[in-house]
């Protein structure tokens, strides 16, 4: 299942459970500490990176390094 915009952070790492360590390290290297957060069950991924001020082009280079990994 392809990573999207609109899932949550939780969704993503139930998703693809096998990769957690190295999608927590993209999300962490573009500023996102969020994977323990209490947002991340409840905040689109979007959402999240707009809230740390990353544009929508940053938006879409992180969704393809998300998707590169699984």
């Amino acid at each position: 299942m392809a990573i999207t915009k609109d899932m949550t952070i939780e969704e993503i790492f139930l998703h693809h459970p096998e990769k957690k360590q190295m999608l927590a390290e993209v999300l962490m290297s573009v500023g996102l500490g969020c994977c323990g957060c209490s947002g991340a069950s409840f905040e689109t991924l979007e959402q999240g990176l707009q809230a740390h001020g990353k544009s929508q082009g940053e938006i879409d280079e992180v969704l393809m390094a998300l998707n590169s990994v699984i």
